[in-house]
């Protein structure tokens, strides 16, 4: 009697390995993680904390950087593929491109976007669920002067003359402070994306080629990038391209999108 048991549950334990491997093998592949190819000129590699990174450095005095959210037509592009084919096929290729804060299953921003000084969505100052609402959040913004800002969005109300502005969160470093929420080596991790500024003419954005936790993910922007405030973008959809092909990511849902193109124009 013992044996029928035993080898009944030995069937039926195969029979489940067998059903997940099944279950498993017809699940959506992820979509590729590009990890290869020259990287564009602001941009580099470089390792922290045992973490790949891929850096860029944008001087505004050079280049110009924007956040975008929707087309001509109105709707949201909805990718970084989306988006860049959209700036060629206009005439305005980007230099980089990356998901540029958190949005709504239809895409649209969870908080601020304002676009060539119209504001499209509001600040969200709400208290809620999620990495969006782990205050202080804040907002990455680019003044009609040119300059960057990365501030928490609280202060966001007294700024005036804003060209482009994405809210996200939660900040990463606060004057030279990581996020006080943050533990140094979370359990939490993504693949994730950032933007930091230092001084008004220099923005860094970053982007993990592994999973990270924020608080070495902060630690990056400030130790190592000398940023002394910075903001998370996201997580898991994080992705940078350089116009015309990945860089890391794959074809991830975007919401808003920041992008950089040069100042000089184009040479025939």
């Amino acid at each position: 009697m013992m044996k029928r048991r035993y080898g009944a549950a030995i069937l039926i334990a195969i029979l489940l390995v067998a059903l997940a491997l099944a279950w498993w093998s017809r699940r959506p592949a992820p979509p590729p993680l590009v990890v290869g190819g020259e990287l564009p000129a602001p941009c580099r590699d470089i390792g922290f904390e045992a973490v790949s990174y891929v850096v860029c450095e944008i001087d505004l005095r050079a280049d110009a950087i924007g956040v975008f959210h929707a087309g001509a037509d109105g709707k949201p592009f909805g990718s970084l593929q989306a988006f860049d084919k959209a700036m060629a096929g206009e005439g305005r290729p980007v230099l980089l491109a990356m998901n540029g804060g958190m949005y709504h299953q239809d895409l649209t921003p969870v908080g601020l976007l304002v676009e060539h000084g119209v504001q499209e969505s509001p600040l969200n100052l709400a208290d809620g669920e999620g990495n969006f609402f782990l205050k202080p959040n804040g907002v990455f913004l680019i003044g009609k002067d040119g300059k960057a800002a990365v501030m928490e969005a609280s202060a966001y109300a007294a700024t005036p003359d804003v060209a482009f502005a994405t809210q996200s969160g939660p900040m990463l470093v606060i004057d030279g402070q990581i996020h006080p929420r943050f533990e140094p080596n979370g359990t939490s991790r993504y693949i994730r994306n950032g933007v930091g500024v230092r001084g008004g003419n220099t923005v860094v954005l970053a982007i993990s080629r592994s999973a990270i936790s924020l608080g070495s993910f902060a630690r990056l922007f400030r130790d190592a990038l000398g940023c002394p405030n910075a903001l998370f973008l996201d997580g898991a959809v994080s992705a940078l391209s350089d116009g015309e092909r990945m860089i890391v990511g794959g074809n991830y849902p975007a919401g808003p999108i920041i992008a950089v193109s040069s100042k000089k124009p184009a040479t025939e």
